[in-house]
């Protein structure tokens, strides 16, 4: 049983807190092994611009929580990568819309295939009781996430 740390306050958030970071080192691992040279700021800009493709630069920095310069520069390092292209807006020509190259398509499939393969290692190794509570509690939890963050922005891959 693990030993709970942190400051007093409800008990399961301390005990999801302590056990997180093996759900969270899955991601980062299969991260790491795809996209090593995609910077977390990157790869977010990718997941959401896969969400809301033709997403405007304003659109972007919105979602990314940055500012519009710093939004221009990091499109401007994506589009160099060959993972994003910017196209004239169909309204308004000065407006440039993101989309997904099919280099960025193919890399967060191979980051889900990835991700879902050192999962299923891990899943493998429990119970089945243990892996159907596993993915009920996951499941609630999301739903809960996003009835209180509408429109967060939230990243899914």
């Amino acid at each position: 049983m693990a030993v709970h740390h942190g400051p007093d306050g409800p008990p399961h958030a301390a005990a999801i807190d302590d056990v997180a970071p093996a759900l969270l080192a899955a991601w980062d691992t299969a991260r790491e092994r795809v996209t090593p040279h995609v910077s977390w700021p990157q790869f977010n800009a990718l997941l959401v611009v896969e969400r809301e493709e033709g997403i405007n630069l304003r659109g972007l920095a919105g979602q990314l929580d940055m500012i519009l310069s710093s939004a221009s520069r990091l499109c401007d390092r994506l589009v160099a990568a060959g993972l994003v292209e910017r196209v004239p807006g169909r309204a308004d020509r000065r407006e440039i819309a993101l989309f997904l190259t099919p280099s960025s398509r193919a890399l967060l499939d191979n980051l889900r295939t990835t991700r879902r393969e050192i999962l299923a290692g891990v899943l493998d190794r429990m119970t089945p009781a243990g892996r159907t509570a596993l993915l009920r509690g996951l499941t609630e939890f999301s739903e809960a996430a996003a009835r209180d963050a509408p429109d967060s922005g939230a990243q899914t891959a």
